[in-house]
């Protein structure tokens, strides 16, 4: 794999889960853009956010998004939810939306076997009203950005990964 391909889409949809399971099948590197972010900061996204706010978040993204651009090839990268407003999304790498209705996600997190953590690490969804708010405002923009669009729903780690790699010539 030469080059990378780039999982988007709404918080808690599993992109993590996914990158976590395709390197492992396919032997690549996966890494994750928050997990850049909070290596490069020694904080959480949660404090960034509280501390700093989502502009000076979004600029991070944008460094993450540059060196990544600069720097990174053969690998599957996770990103945060709002990652796709960075200015080079189509420069790097094929951009996969994990696609899932609001709903769907929701039962996801909380039915999880460490649905506390999950939920913890996504505060927005302790008001399920304002999370799906945002969900609608996005659920277009990552298709307008996408280059493959793989519904999740109903279907396994492996049975998602076929797919992405079907789709991107893997």
């Amino acid at each position: 794999m030469k080059r990378n391909i780039i999982l988007i889409g709404f918080m808690g949809v599993g992109k993590g889960t996914v990158a976590r399971a395709f390197a492992k099948k396919y032997g690549v590197y996966a890494i994750d853009t928050d997990d850049l972010i909070e290596s490069k900061t020694n904080k959480e996204v949660k404090q960034i956010f509280a501390k700093k706010g989502e502009k000076h978040f979004r600029k991070l993204e944008q460094q993450t998004a540059d060196w990544i651009e600069a720097s990174v090839t053969g690998t599957l990268i996770s990103c945060g939810g709002g990652f796709y407003h960075v200015n080079n999304l189509d420069r790097l790498g094929t951009v996969v939306l994990l696609d899932a209705s609001f709903e769907w996600i929701h039962t996801r997190l909380k039915t999880a076997k460490n649905s506390e953590a999950k939920l913890a690490k996504r505060p927005l969804f302790q008001e399920p009203r304002r999370a799906k708010k945002l969900y609608k405002e996005r659920e277009c923009a990552y298709k307008k950005v996408a280059d493959v669009i793989v519904n999740v729903e109903g279907k396994n780690r492996d049975e998602i990964c076929k797919e992405i790699a079907q789709k991107c010539g893997i």
